[in-house]
């Protein structure tokens, strides 16, 4: 590390402390050349592998941008938002690679996001898993419609879960076990 005051090549740490949020390190440091005293901070980086190659820092309040429009018309919180932030970013530099794709970070947002609103988790889903059909929201569904009654078992609660109290999870206001039509295809 050069001196920024005398451009001597090296320098003694005095000092070293972790920030509030821990991502990164303070270090006090002291040119032996001038004996003056400066700070550097010190933080590990992430970069994002795009679909199309591109290579970008990894950035939490994109991640939030993006889950905010999932939520868009629900009841979730800028607070709630920012704590989903964090989980997913501190999920993803677990990892320990300084490398991920955008994919990796989807699958990182899918599981918080699910625990935060399951109308807000379809909706990101459809879109990172690129629904096509019904027939694909319709397996979503029913995927945590399975998930919900596993967890009323663990809980030794009832069978009726929150997506059955709340009707298919659609937004249609239908009831849980109405059929749905089917499409034909010519």
């Amino acid at each position: 590390m050069h001196c920024p005051f005398c451009r001597h090549p090296d320098s003694r740490v005095v000092d070293s402390r972790t920030t509030d949020d821990g991502t990164s390190i303070r270090r006090r440091r002291q040119c032996p050349d001038c004996s003056r005293r400066f700070t550097t901070v010190e933080t590990c980086s992430l970069m994002v592998v795009k679909r199309s190659g591109v290579t970008e820092p990894f950035s939490r309040i994109k991640i939030i941008n993006g889950v905010r429009k999932a939520c868009q018309g629900r009841p979730v919180t800028e607070d709630a938002l920012a704590q989903l932030g964090q989980r997913v970013e501190e999920a993803v530099r677990a990892t320990g690679s300084a490398e991920l794709t955008t994919h990796d970070v989807g699958l990182a947002i899918l599981g918080p996001l699910q625990e935060l609103d399951l109308v807000a988790y379809l909706r990101f889903a459809s879109v990172y898993r690129a629904f096509d059909s019904l027939e694909d929201f319709e397996a979503a569904i029913a995927e945590l419609r399975e998930q919900q009654g596993e967890q009323s078992a663990v809980d030794g609660g009832s069978a009726d879960t929150a997506l059955e109290r709340r009707g298919t999870g659609c937004g249609c206001g239908g009831a849980a076990d109405a059929p749905v039509p089917a499409i034909a295809a010519d």
